[in-house]
């Protein structure tokens, strides 16, 4: 395995340039056929993409979130449904990594799986439950070995037809302490013993290539040592919700400046291939077109050092106290909204041409849209904000 220190750390080392220009043209494939990247996971996993975040102790790469926060936009300035997909997965390294550095060692197996090439999926999502982190419509029964039985319905599973183990949530409400948030990770295996069923209906506008499907559990068992955390429901500190949300978070940021980043290529581009009629200069030239492609940028400059901040934040486990998550969703927000709207003026700077589904512009415009609907939405977002700068509404 290719290790990097911090100190020399090339994005070249992990993705080089011709990597990423096999990925874009397979992205075409994937979002045409809608269909997951196979070879992309492949190629990934034989550049050691899936331990980055594991330590070297154990064989993995020891990267710090900051560093894998720019591995991920580069990714996704190539193949965003790629970057999308294998973003669940390092949450769960990056989880991990959150609890080692706090001394808390219960998903050191996470790791270690990850560099011997297991693929973690996230199943935590579930429909009309906006308390997402703080309560689950999922049950969690417990069993006296200290093993757990999760039934309900879980959406937007990335890595559906690749992961090995799933991390999932559920509400134990039978237990003396009771009731209790339950994390815990089921294995493949009880998709073969019917307890977990896998839905073939992932068929959507844009990021087609993460192959998100439902998962339906139905009783599906997660053995006592992969049960990993017991808390409270509702609004939580615990190292666990910090962890899932902070790293979560920021690495959907970091896919989405991706995306904004690859819009400005292309419209600087294409700005210096079309020409005009009018004036006979190439549309670079045009005093509208510069503007719009400043403000673009002026835009796009501001993300990446916010997301590095906030990742260097974390692993250096800084101390905002309640603010922490106002400004985890808030990067989040500002990156969705940002990039939103630069692939849209990208779309303007590249004229008609755009409008084609064979464009790259049209995938990134139709790709962009998913960052909408992934917490924290835009509704959470300001509510967040809102509290941790005018205190909690009143009762």
């Amino acid at each position: 395995m290719r290790r990097v220190s911090s100190e020399s750390f090339d994005l070249s080392v992990y993705l080089p340039d011709e990597l990423l220009e096999r990925m874009r043209q397979r992205a075409v494939i994937h979002d045409r056929e809608n269909t997951f990247p196979e070879d992309d996971l492949a190629e990934l996993k034989a550049a050691g993409y899936l331990s980055l975040l594991c330590p070297t102790a154990l064989g993995g790469a020891g990267l710090s979130l900051a560093q894998v926060s720019r591995l991920q936009q580069r990714l996704a300035g190539a193949a965003p449904a790629t970057a999308l997909a294998i973003n669940m997965h390092l949450v769960w390294t990056g989880v991990a990594k959150v609890l080692a550095d706090r001394g808390i060692n219960t998903l050191q197996f996470v790791h270690e799986g990850a560099v011997a090439g297991e693929v973690f999926g996230f199943g935590i999502s579930e429909a009309g439950n906006d308390l997402v982190l703080f309560g689950s419509n999922t049950d969690a029964a417990p069993h006296a070995d200290g093993s757990y039985s999760f039934s309900g319905t879980k959406i937007f599973t990335s890595l559906s037809p690749v992961w090995t183990q799933l991390g999932v949530h559920g509400l134990d409400t039978s237990s003396p302490d009771g009731p209790q948030m339950v994390y815990a990770f089921l294995p493949r295996a009880e998709e073969a013993a019917g307890r977990l069923v896998v839905r073939d209906d992932w068929n959507t506008l844009g990021m087609r290539g993460t192959q998100s499907r439902t998962t339906e559990l139905h009783g599906a068992v997660a053995p006592a040592d992969r049960v990993v955390r017991r808390i409270a429901p509702g609004p939580n500190p615990d190292a666990i919700v910090f962890g899932i949300f902070s790293v979560f978070e920021l690495f959907l940021a970091s896919v989405y400046t991706g995306i904004a980043r690859r819009a400005i290529d292309v419209a600087v581009t294409t700005a210096g291939q079309r020409q005009s009629k009018k004036t006979g200069k190439s549309y670079s030239q045009d005093p509208d077109i510069r503007w719009r492609i400043a403000e673009m940028a002026l835009t796009y400059d501001a993300l990446p050092p916010q997301i590095d901040a906030l990742c260097n934040d974390v692993d250096a486990a800084a101390d905002h106290g309640p603010k922490w998550f106002s400004m985890l969703s808030g990067v989040k927000h500002r990156a969705v909204t940002a990039a939103k709207a630069i692939v849209d003026d990208a779309v303007l700077v590249a004229g008609g041409s755009s409008y084609f589904a064979t464009a790259e512009l049209s995938r990134l415009y139709r790709d962009v849209l998913a960052g909408l609907f992934h917490p924290s939405d835009p509704e959470s977002a300001h509510s967040t904000v809102a509290a941790a700068w005018l205190g909690p509404l009143e009762q």
